[in-house]
């Protein structure tokens, strides 16, 4: 299977000259074999190559402790290229995918929503991750599905319980996320249920890659973009965050153990759709582009429920 090259903010032949490896992680499927791999440019090198006994999964791979110096030998191990595999969801099935809710000031704003004082926690099942070019399939029964591009943090050690000044050394890495969400079953239904209006089937993208949080220097000022069928239609800052990342953890970890292959969608910048006018809800043919600064960006095609594209992409994804 062949996917596009994600777009990724950096030349090959920096990444190939440098004397240490470069800790970008993904998942990849070649030959119909799912492999874990270090993304560098338009080559990835297979994990299994660099050393063989390291775990075949990403939340193992990312539990091992020793993880850094088995990866030293990387660049003797035989790299692919990039267009010859199809890139997966860096985490397939992580046991927990939790998301903040108006965590930037301005998104508060817009929804006529008062400014938290703690933060809104929400959840998506597992099944709502999808990765790069996976199709976004809008459901029958809303007319109102909206997009929100977020960083996401990536855990990658098990924590209980952390301080603010603990919380930075359980996480492993950042990816982007798209934390897709129905309006109309968000905030239509009896009490406001957030859970059914953002845990569609594919209202998660994530990817294309996780970054080490040692390649990004200040995960607290990154730029965070959507671009739906070539608008940009949010365009923010990890500046704007109104609880940090430091603090999301330490307050999560207050109420249940994260673990790694954890996800925490940080929040989205405003913009939405549904705080436009007119609204801009996403329609089948749009594309949808979370680009973010020192990550890359992650695309996804919207598809109707009832096209071929999403019945096919139901029949591989929930065999």
């Amino acid at each position: 299977m062949v996917g596009a090259a994600p777009s990724l903010p950096y030349p090959a032949a920096i990444l190939f000259e440098r004397s240490f490896v470069p800790m970008r992680y993904c998942r990849f499927e070649i030959d119909n074999v799912v492999q874990l791999g270090l993304f560098a440019g338009d080559r990835i090198t297979p994990v299994a190559g660099i050393d063989a006994t390291l775990p075949s999964t990403m939340p193992e791979l990312m539990a091992t402790q020793d993880l850094d110096a088995r990866l030293a030998k990387a660049d003797a191990a035989e790299s692919i290229a990039v267009d010859s595999v199809k890139i997966l969801a860096p985490v397939a099935a992580p046991e927990k995918v939790i998301c903040i809710g108006l965590n930037y000031r301005d998104h508060a704003i817009e929804t006529n929503s008062p400014i938290p004082e703690s933060p809104v926690v929400f959840c998506k099942f597992p099944s709502s991750v999808v990765g790069p070019g996976d199709p976004i399939i809008l459901p029958t029964v809303s007319d109102s599905v909206d997009y929100e591009a977020e960083l996401v943090i990536v855990i990658g050690k098990t924590a209980h319980n952390v301080s603010v000044d603990e919380a930075m050394d359980c996480v492993f890495g950042y990816t982007c996320g798209h934390d897709v969400s129905a309006r109309d079953w968000q905030k239509g239904t009896p009490g406001g249920q957030w859970l059914l209006g953002k845990t569609f089937d594919t209202f998660a993208p994530i990817g294309p890659v996780i970054v080490d949080k040692s390649e990004l220097s200040d995960p607290g000022n990154l730029s965070v973009k959507m671009h739906v069928s070539g608008e940009t239609l949010q365009d923010g800052t990890t500046r704007e965050l109104i609880f940090s990342i430091p603090e999301l953890i330490a307050h999560l970890t207050q109420i249940a153990t994260l673990r790694p292959g954890d996800l925490i969608f940080t929040g989205t910048p405003p913009g939405v759709g549904a705080a436009r006018t007119p609204k801009r809800f996403l329609k089948p043919g749009d594309s949808c582009t979370v680009e973010i600064e020192g990550i890359g960006s992650l695309t996804n095609p919207c598809v109707a429920a009832d096209s071929d594209e999403a019945k096919s992409f139901r029949a591989q994804r929930f065999a």
